[in-house]
């Protein structure tokens, strides 16, 4: 099986963790208080007291930290290692000496690992599945780690046919080596400046502000991680929706999107 180490060294994974790493240097509580409006919204609740919450991929720890602000009991995992660390200095600075914030590394591919878990009333993976390198064999796993009447929480990318061709192909270059990941910043990155700065004027709107408010994220890390994001599986809207009403779980809100992002799901299992 081979290891983390030699998935980043090989150009087959992208260092997500040095790219929330980065993120957390930005982190201001505007951005944490935007996280907790959006968990909020998605998942039409007030707050999460008396409830337990499984954060996979927890990444910068962003939103395993609005769950706990939230009242939740807080379970956190990562596969990546510096993403690990993210998600404790977040519990360190915020919620230090918390027995109610657990944070580990684990993989949604180890079935000896999630046997060790219990069930959750929020299973949340924004944007992680597909990251996995097995992303169906992951949203099967995510199934029995949701309880009765619980919420499944989950953010995919959208499958643009040979758009999403494309894109693999730019991941693969970025995380190629040094020279490839420069020569796909500099082409995209004054791209996706230039096209955000259009918007702006067009829509008279600052997107930037725009981005942050909706999920408390940054754009430039955001276009990072797009940028570089392997491994990089998509589906299809109904795909996802087909497949969770197949497990037992009710649809109970969705944002989708014509482009080559996420489409946000909710579900909540009936059985």
């Amino acid at each position: 099986m081979e290891t983390f180490e030699y998935e980043i060294k090989s150009g087959k994974r992208f260092e997500f963790g040095k790219n929330w790493k980065s993120f957390l240097a930005t982190l201001n509580d505007e951005k944490i208080r935007n996280v907790e409006i959006s968990l909020c919204d998605m998942l039409k609740i007030d707050n999460l007291k008396g409830k337990n919450f499984l954060d996979i991929g927890s990444g910068s720890g962003i939103f395993s930290l609005a769950a706990r602000r939230l009242g939740g009991s807080v379970h956190s995992f990562d596969y990546d290692t510096v993403s690990v660390e993210c998600t404790k200095e977040l519990r360190s600075k915020y919620f230090s000496n918390d027995n109610n914030w657990i944070v580990e590394r684990g993989s949604i591919l180890d079935k000896d690992y999630l046997k060790s878990l219990s069930k959750f009333y929020v299973v949340y993976a924004w944007g992680v599945l597909h990251h996995t390198g097995n992303m169906w064999k992951s949203l099967e796993n995510v199934v029995n780690l949701v309880e009765k009447n619980g919420f499944l929480f989950i953010a995919i990318y959208n499958d643009q046919g040979t758009k999403s061709k494309f894109w693999l192909k730019t991941k693969k270059l970025y995380c190629s080596g040094s020279v490839g990941k420069f020569f796909v910043c500099n082409i995209f990155i004054p791209y996706f400046f230039s096209r955000a700065i259009i918007r702006s004027i067009v829509r008279k709107k600052n997107i930037f502000a725009e981005h942050r408010k909706k999920r408390g994220m940054s754009v430039f890390h955001d276009w990072i991680d797009w940028l570089g994001g392997l491994p990089y599986e998509v589906a299809k809207v109904q795909e996802i929706v087909d497949y969770y009403e197949s497990k037992g779980f009710e649809l109970k809100n969705m944002k989708t999107t014509n482009n080559l992002g996420n489409n946000e799901f909710v579900f909540r299992k009936r059985t």
